[in-house]
């Protein structure tokens, strides 16, 4: 990191905003990549900086310009998945492809991921087998493999340097608390996380279900150690108008005993294998809540699982525009 975008820091630090954007401003005036990224990053949080998503992508552009290879690979993840800019699969390859010469390392691992992919030109899967229906009253269906092992291990590995104790917001308070029906880690892939290799990931998820890849939440990774366990549990939200209204559960590994997904109301218990998905309906025809999907992730015998979840909304998604009430 140069002086300039360390001093920036400082100041931010420090609470000196005003500062902060001076230093910061004055830097990426003169190029510096550091500086153009860090500006970049604060219009995207919205903070010291008013979120600003297509100037963000104007700053993150011209970091990549500069030579910032974490910049290079935000602007992959955004291009691809529509922050600040209609989505761009094609733009976005063409920025993979020229980090992975300029730079080799995650660049060139995530673009030899991709293109072991069978991806059409937008990204989604070039074909599908068709689902095991386990139970048709809440569409719940299992896809055998549909991930490979290097895909799964994209997906945790990209999720290991978040993962911390579920937690919950209090009701009463607003502090977070320990989750009272989920005792495993876990941790959400946000937009800026999203690389090509996890965007074609999620288009497949959407392939497979039938809906938009707009549609749902970012992806949630779980880990579970032995003991660990989801409790019973529904995943609608409570007076939500654009409702949850499937989940799609993916199985990251095998090498571990217990972890079934279990639907008590509907007999019926899932023990998935790596690359498996599972993923049903929770909400009746008129849109609200169908108690039959009410699901639990029995406790983790032996070894660790590791899983992820994403919830697929009735309409569009915004994660940006989102405040969270899980």
């Amino acid at each position: 990191m140069t002086q300039a975008s360390e001093r920036a820091l400082a100041a931010l630090q420090n609470g000196n905003n005003a500062d902060a954007l001076a230093i910061a401003e004055d830097a990426a005036a003169h190029g510096d990549a550091d500086a153009l990224a860090l500006l970049g990053q604060w219009r995207l949080i919205g903070s010291p900086l008013a979120r600003d998503l297509p100037e963000a992508r104007r700053l993150l552009r011209a970091a990549t310009l500069a030579g910032h290879e974490d910049a290079a690979l935000m602007e992959v993840a955004l291009t691809a998945n529509g922050t600040g800019a209609p989505a761009d699969w094609a733009c976005a390859m063409e920025y993979l492809k020229a980090a992975a010469d300029r730079y080799g390392g995650p660049a060139a691992d995530d673009l030899a991921l991709v293109e072991q992919m069978r991806l059409d030109a937008q990204g989604y899967p070039a074909s599908l087998g068709d689902p095991e229906i386990l139970d048709r009253a809440c569409q719940v269906r299992r896809w055998r493999q549909l991930f490979t092992p290097g895909e799964c291990a994209h997906i945790a590995m990209a999720a290991r340097d978040l993962m911390e104790p579920s937690m919950v917001s209090d009701p009463r308070t607003g502090r977070l608390m320990a989750h009272p029906i989920r005792t495993s880690s876990a941790a959400v892939l946000g937009p800026t996380r999203e690389s090509l290799p996890l965007q074609a990931i999620l288009r497949r998820i959407a392939a497979a279900t039938g809906t938009r890849v707009e549609q749902g939440e970012p992806l949630s990774v779980l880990h579970y150690a032995p003991g660990q366990e989801y409790r019973e549990h529904m995943d609608t939200l409570p007076n939500e108008p654009n409702q949850r209204v499937a989940t799609a559960l993916i199985y990251l590994n095998t090498g571990y005993l217990g972890g079934e997904t279990r639907f008590p109301r509907q007999g019926l218990s899932v023990a998935g294998g790596g690359g498996d998905m599972v993923a049903f309906h929770n909400t009746l025809a008129d849109g609200s809540p169908d108690p039959r999907s009410s699901h639990a992730g029995a406790p983790v015998r032996q070894g660790a699982k590791w899983a992820a979840t994403r919830w697929i909304r009735a309409e569009p998604f915004n994660v940006w525009n989102h405040r969270s009430r899980a």
